[in-house]
């Protein structure tokens, strides 16, 4: 029978993991620095409630990436390191398992996912918004809108917005924070009629 996927892979970490423990040293300060936070890295394991077997995978792949690391240059100070360590490799764990395949799922509705398209109240009150936003708008002065509209809505900076418009960075900081005012006032505050 011959040699499958998962076995080739799995003897190649083996040799790859024997090949990363016998760099000249390493074994000595694995074995003075690294195995005596042992139990406290198990402890730590536990505390995220994976099973027995999940965990002594975990403690391997983390001495593994210890010991790569190692390799390059002893880390100094030792513990936070490998604690370090634990956590992006948990992290990076918890990543892998929430990724679902695409062929894994033959009909996306077996993912019983939400659908990102707003429902038809949500659209009436987003256009609604958009209109007030608009009128807001059309009440600026139009060199206040211009600039605004300049930073908001295409991204340039204010030395761009200056610039294109033909005045000075301090007097587009102006325009800029008068119309953001006003339109706050327009959108969020009260009522011109309800103002005592």
């Amino acid at each position: 029978m011959g040699e499958t996927p998962e076995t080739a892979r799995e003897s190649a970490d083996i040799s790859h993991r024997s090949a990363v423990i016998a760099a000249p040293g390493l074994h000595d300060w694995f074995v003075r620095e690294v195995l005596p936070l042992e139990a406290q890295l198990m402890q730590y394991l536990r505390r995220t409630g994976r099973n027995k077997s999940d965990i002594d995978d975990l403690l391997q792949d983390i001495y593994v990436r210890v010991c790569e690391a190692a390799q390059k240059q002893r880390p100094h100070p030792v513990k936070p390191f490998v604690f370090a360590v634990a956590r992006n490799l948990l992290v990076d764990r918890a990543r892998r398992e929430h990724i679902v395949s695409i062929e894994a799922v033959e009909d996306l509705d077996a993912l019983n996912i939400a659908m990102d398209a707003p429902g038809p109240d949500q659209s009436v009150m987003a256009r609604e918004e958009l209109r007030r936003v608009q009128a807001a708008l059309d009440r600026l002065p139009p060199r206040a809108r211009q600039a605004v509209l300049l930073r908001k809505v295409d991204g340039l900076s204010w030395r761009e917005i200056a610039s294109r418009m033909g005045i000075t960075e301090k007097t587009v900081n102006h325009h800029i924070t008068d119309a953001m005012r006003a339109l706050a006032d327009m959108l969020y505050g009260e009522p011109p009629g309800n103002k005592p």
